[in-house]
C-alpha cells in the first residue's frame, strides 16, 4: 500500500502542472490568461483532470464500493463523494453546462489525499510492525550437521525433529533446539527483554532467534512449526491484535456516526448556501470541503494504532497478551494476588539465619555443614551449600559420608564426626540444643536443622525458601500505583506470615490448596476490588480464569498457557507492575488520540462549512485535505510515541536498555 500510493502520488502530481497552467482561474491570478490559452485548452485540461480523477483517485473510488457493499460507509465513502461531485461538475461545465470548472481544486485534493495516506501507511508500517520484527528475529538458513560432522547449509524451513545444527558464535539460533556439545552465552534480548546474555550448556534449550555469544555450539532440533517459542509469540501477537477492545469499538462507532454527520453537513452545507444566494460553485466548493475535512481515518486510526505499537512493546518485552480487553481492563485493578512458590519467592531453599551454641562463629558452622552437605542432593542439604556458597564460606572436605534416612546426614570431615539432623534425631537421642533464637525461627517457619561434631550441638541452621529480591521492587511499586498486594499458598501460616512481613503485603492466605486458591479470588473480589492472579499458570489455572485478569509468570519457553491473559516469560514480578503501567499508559494514549480524532472535527468542519466567511476565513477542499491528513499523521505519531513508556518497563530492571 505505501509503494502504491507514493506511485499514484508522483503520477498525479506531475499531471498536476499542466492541469494548474491550464486552469482559468489560476491564468486569471498569474495574469497570464493569453499567453496560456489556446483552442481546445478546455479538452486537454478535462483529459489531464480525468486521469488524475481515475487513477490517482482509484484507491478512493474502491473504497467508496467497499465500504457501501459492508453497509458501512466511511473515510473513503466521504473522499469519494468529494472527488466525484468535483469532477462530474467540472466535466458538465466543460461540455456546455454554465459555470466555473473545478479541476484545480480537484487534483490538489486528490494529490493531498494521497499524499496524506502515503504518510500515513508509513507511519502504520512503523507502529504496526511487531509480526515483520519477530520474524526477522529467524535466520533464513542453518547450518545442519550431516553423517561425519559434515556441514549442510539448509533452508530453516527444511529442519526436522532430530536434525544437528551448528550455531558458530555471532549468529542467531535458527530454531529451537537443545545444546548437544558447547556452551556459550545467548543474548534473548529481542525474545525476552533480558539485556543480559543467558550462560547455557549441554543439555539446556537454546531458543530460536536469540543470538550466540563466543562459543560454538551444537544443538538437537527438537521443534519445529508452530511448537517452537518463537512462533507461539507471533501468534499471540497476532490474536492481540485481532482482539476487539471495548475503547476499539466505541471509535468505529464513533466514526460511523461522524461520516453520517458528515454527509449530512455537507448535504446541508451545499444547501444553506444556495438558499442565502451564493453561487453554486461556492456551495458546492463548501460541500465538498466539509465532506473531506471530516473524514474519521483520524477516527479509525486511534486506537488500532496504539494497539499495535503496545503490542510491540510488550512482546519484545516479555510480556505476551493473549487477550487485550483483559490487558485494557487492567489499568482498572486494586489488589494483585500473588501465588507464594516460584512467584514471589524462587522455590529454593536458602540459609535465614545460623546460630551458634558454642564458642564456635557462624560461618564455622556453615563450613561444617556445608562439607557434609555437599555430598548429598536433598533440597535442604543443596540449600546449606548454596548458603555458603553465597557468603564466601569454603566448605570443609568430606572423608566419609552416609545418610540417616529422615533423620539427615553424617560424615567424616578432619577426623571428627559431623551430623547434620532434624529436631525429631536430637528428641531421639536425647539431646537438648535450647536457644531462643532457635525458638524464634523456627516460629517464623522457617526449617531448621541441628549441626552436631562428635554428637555435640554445635549450632543450628535455619533454611526457607528464598524470597526474590525482585519481588521487594515489585510490591514497592505496585503499592506505589495505589494497588494492594496479596499472597497465596500451601505453606503454613509462619511462613507465609514472615514472607509477608518481609515484602510488605497488605494481605495473605496460608495453607491453602490448589483448588481452593479460586475461593480466595472471590473473596478479594467481595470486597469490591477488582484483582489480577499471578501464578505458574499450571496449579493455579483456575484462579488464573477466575480473577479480572490471569497472569501467569516465569513461563520461560513453555508459553502456549491457555489460561492466562496475559504471559510473563520471565521469573521476574517487577514484569507485573510493568504489565500494569503499560495498560494505564495505553488506555492513556486511546484516550488522546480519541479526543484529537473528535475534537479536531469540532473546530474544522464549521470553518469548512464557512461559518468564519463574514471574517476572510475560507477553507478550500485542498487545505481541507491537508488539514484531515495532518489529524491522521498526528494520531500515528502519537501512537508511536507510546514507545516512550518502554522506560516505564526498562525502569524495573528486567528490560533490555
Amino acid at each position: 500500500m505505501v509503494a502504491d500510493f507514493r506511485r499514484r502520488f508522483w503520477v498525479s502530481i506531475l499531471l498536476t502542472v499542466p492541469v494548474l497552467a491550464l486552469s482559468p482561474m489560476i491564468q486569471r491570478f498569474l495574469g497570464v490568461r493569453e499567453a496560456l490559452s489556446f483552442a481546445g485548452d478546455a479538452y486537454v485540461l478535462f483529459a489531464l483532470s480525468a486521469v488524475v480523477f481515475f487513477y490517482g483517485g482509484w484507491p478512493f473510488l474502491k473504497g467508496l464500493l467497499s465500504e457501501l457493499g459492508a453497509g458501512r460507509p466511511g473515510m473513503m465513502t466521504l473522499i469519494a463523494i468529494a472527488i466525484s461531485v468535483a469532477f462530474i461538475y467540472s466535466a458538465a461545465v466543460t461540455f456546455g453546462l454554465a459555470g466555473d470548472v473545478f479541476y484545480w481544486e480537484l487534483v490538489t485534493l486528490i494529490d493531498i489525499m494521497l499524499l496524506g495516506h502515503w504518510i500515513e501507511m508509513k507511519s502504520v508500517m512503523g507502529a504496526s510492525g511487531a509480526l515483520e520484527a519477530l520474524v526477522r528475529l529467524l535466520p533464513a538458513t542453518a547450518h545442519r550437521l550431516g553423517e561425519n560432522d559434515a556441514i549442510e547449509e539448509v533452508p530453516v524451513t527444511s529442519l526436522t525433529p532430530g536434525d544437528r545444527v551448528l550455531v558458530r558464535p555471532g549468529e542467531k539460533v535458527p530454531i529451537d533446539g537443545v545444546i548437544l556439545k558447547g556452551s556459550s552465552s545467548f543474548n534473548e534480548a529481542m525474545l525476552t527483554g533480558e539485556s543480559k546474555p543467558v550462560e547455557k550448556g549441554e543439555g539446556q534449550e537454546a531458543v530460536g532467534g536469540s543470538v550466540n555469544g563466543e562459543g560454538a555450539v551444537t544443538l538437537q532440533i527438537n521443534k519445529t512449526g508452530d511448537q517452537t517459542y518463537l512462533s507461539q509469540v507471533i501468534d499471540m501477537v497476532t490474536q492481540a491484535q485481532e482482539t476487539r477492545s471495548r475503547t476499539q469499538d466505541l471509535a468505529n462507532r464513533a466514526a460511523l456516526w461522524l461520516t453520517y454527520i458528515a454527509l449530512s453537513a455537507g448535504t446541508a452545507t451545499l444547501a444553506f448556501w444556495l438558499l442565502a444566494g451564493a453561487g453554486f460553485e461556492f456551495a458546492l466548493e463548501r460541500m465538498v470541503t466539509v465532506m473531506v475535512i471530516a473524514c474519521p481515518h483520524a477516527l479509525g486510526l486511534a486506537v488500532p494504532l496504539v494497539v499495535a505499537v503496545s503490542t510491540r512493546l510488550t512482546a519484545q518485552n516479555g510480556l505476551l497478551i493473549r487477550d487485550r480487553a483483559a490487558f485494557e481492563r487492567a489499568r482498572n485493578l486494586n489488589a494483585v494476588l500473588f501465588d507464594k512458590t516460584g512467584t514471589l519467592t524462587e522455590g529454593r531453599f536458602g540459609v535465614a539465619g545460623i546460630v551458634s551454641l558454642v564458642d564456635m562463629a557462624e560461618d564455622e558452622v556453615l563450613a561444617w555443614a556445608a562439607g557434609l552437605e555437599s555430598q548429598s542432593q536433598h533440597p535442604i542439604a543443596q540449600g546449606v551449600v548454596r548458603g555458603a556458597e553465597e557468603r564466601g564460606v569454603t566448605a570443609k572436605p568430606v572423608e566419609s559420608f552416609r545418610s540417616l534416612t529422615g533423620q539427615g546426614a553424617e560424615a567424616t570431615i578432619e577426623g571428627r564426626s559431623v551430623r547434620v539432623v532434624s529436631p525429631g534425631y536430637l528428641k531421639a537421642h536425647g539431646l537438648s540444643a535450647d536457644h531462643a533464637d532457635i525458638d524464634r525461627l523456627a516460629a517464623e517457619g522457617n526449617t531448621v536443622v541441628f549441626v552436631l561434631i562428635d554428637d555435640e550441638p554445635v549450632g543450628a541452621i535455619a533454611l526457607a525458601d528464598v524470597v526474590r529480591q525482585e519481588s521487594f521492587e515489585a510490591v514497592s511499586r505496585l503499592k506505589e500505583m495505589g494497588i494492594q498486594c496479596m499472597m497465596v499458598t500451601g505453606d503454613a501460616a509462619p511462613v507465609a506470615k514472615s514472607v509477608a512481613e518481609k515484602l510488605g503485603l497488605d494481605d495473605y492466605f496460608a495453607e491453602v490448596l490448589p483448588h481452593q486458591k479460586v475461593e480466595k479470588v472471590r473473596e478479594v473480589r467481595a470486597r469490591g476490588l477488582n484483582v489480577a492472579m499471578i501464578g505458574d499458570g499450571v496449579n493455579d489455572a483456575p484462579a488464573l480464569v477466575e480473577s479480572d485478569l490471569g497472569i501467569a509468570i516465569g513461563a520461560g519457553t513453555d508459553v502456549a498457557i491457555e489460561s492466562a491473559d496475559i504471559v510473563l516469560v520471565r521469573s521476574d514480578p517487577r514484569d507485573v507492575f510493568a504489565i500494569l503501567a503499560l495498560s494505564r499508559a495505553t488506555y492513556g494514549k486511546m484516550i488522546q488520540n480519541l479526543l484529537w480524532a473528535t475534537g479536531y472535527n469540532i473546530v474544522a468542519m464549521p470553518l469548512a462549512a464557512g461559518l468564519a466567511y463574514g471574517w476572510g476565513i475560507l477553507l478550500t477542499p485542498a487545505v481541507g485535505a491537508a488539514f484531515m491528513s495532518l489529524s491522521t499523521v498526528i494520531v500515528a505519531i502519537n501512537a508511536k510515541l507510546l514507545e516512550r513508556a518502554r522506560k516505564l518497563v526498562a525502569s524495573t530492571g528486567a528490560a533490555a536498555s
